[in-house]
């Protein structure tokens, strides 16, 4: 599995694609991802027909600021292309179903499957029969879920994946960064790749990361952290980028696939960094929603929905079911085996967020 770094770039940034992937490559970037979204599939009307209008907002709804950001198929193609001359590989997150399957018809190295979707078991049981590896973040999820993002893969065969320490928080605070749970995922699961997508400020925390047992390392990448959108707060710049691929890539030579050190011996090697010791909090060893998290979670959190009109006592099958972000929040994804084979108590219309009142949880 090749040591990466990601980057998300702004539509506003086109012009620009040439000059960031020259400074990936110039930074040592194994790869640039972007994020890609097929928006109707992603979002329910509702939810991309509500107003957004703060100060990094591209439109005057979330569908038209997210229209905006987005890249077509022929962009994608293009700057795949341009990858290709620079020597850098290139993929996408897949934000849903539609995307996934763009995604794999592109003959990507892998595919990316973000946070907001780790509990989308729909999509994940899709990707899992896919031959494209995949690399699954963890942000919002407990254990629990992450045993089933891992029982879901075993399940299809699928045996090239890997998992990704992230916390879903913009940037992320060093207290909340919470590397421990780097050395439990390895310990629980010394078969799998086990990465770290971090959206903290500066790279001193990245670095540790590796220390610990990261194998795949993923930042957001721009040019300029003073432009438009909340997102260029935690990226790196150009060359913060470098020092941040040479230092990973310095250590590769120190570190075997199967070394990590202590918590002690990172703070110790790291100069007793006081954000590195504060990362290397852990409130709780076991894995949950984060406060920091919520906001994300409730911005971008999928949910239950109705994929068709369904009538007053009609019973649940999986084909009733999409798992989209929805306004407002209905039942968590994660819910969907609990939610099949009940019976509605009321009518639910198509792309209608489902409750759990919509429901007779007593058959």
């Amino acid at each position: 599995m090749p040591w990466c770094c990601g980057v998300s770039i702004d539509n506003i940034l086109t012009k620009n694609k040439y000059e960031l992937g020259n400074c990936s490559t110039e930074a040592g970037c194994d790869c640039v991802k972007f994020q890609k979204s097929c928006l109707s599939a992603k979002f329910t009307k509702s939810a991309l027909q509500r107003k957004y209008d703060g100060p990094n907002s591209w439109g005057k709804t979330y569908g038209e600021h997210k229209a905006f950001l987005e890249f077509s198929m022929e962009q994608y193609k293009d700057i795949q292309e341009f990858c290709k001359t620079l020597g850098i590989d290139f993929t996408a997150s897949a934000m849903d179903v539609v995307s996934l399957h763009q995604m794999d018809s592109m003959n990507v190295p892998f595919i990316k499957i973000g946070s907001g979707d780790a509990n989308n078991f729909p999509l994940l049981k899709q990707a899992a029969a896919l031959q494209t590896p995949l690399v699954i973040s963890t942000g919002m999820q407990t254990f629990e879920t992450v045993d089933r993002i891992v029982q879901i893969m075993e399940s299809a065969n699928k045996r090239n994946f890997a998992l990704m320490h992230c916390v879903s928080s913009y940037p992320t605070e060093p207290q909340n960064c919470e590397l421990p749970r780097i050395l439990w995922l390895k310990e629980k699961y010394p078969n799998i790749v086990i990465g770290y997508s971090g959206h903290e400020m500066g790279i001193e925390i990245s670095t540790a990361a590796v220390l610990l047992g990261a194998r795949i390392v993923e930042r957001h990448f721009t040019l300029d952290r003073n432009q438009k959108g909340s997102d260029h707060k935690c990226s790196l710049e150009p060359l913060q980028m470098k020092n941040l691929v040479c230092g990973i890539k310095s250590l590769k030579h120190t570190l075997n696939s199967s070394t990590s050190l202590t918590i002690t011996e990172t703070i110790s090697l790291l100069d007793e960094s006081a954000d590195v010791r504060n990362a290397l909090k852990c409130s709780t060893i076991e894995k949950i929603m984060m406060p920091c998290e919520m906001n994300c979670r409730d911005k971008l959190g999928k949910t239950l929905v109705a994929a068709k009109d369904l009538p007053k006592g009609h019973i649940i099958s999986p084909a009733d079911l999409c798992v989209k972000v929805s306004e407002p929040n209905g039942i968590s994804a994660e819910y969907i085996d609990d939610v099949v084979g009940l019976q509605l108590t009321q009518s639910v219309s198509v792309d209608e967020p489902l409750f759990w009142d919509h429901m007779n949880n007593e058959m």
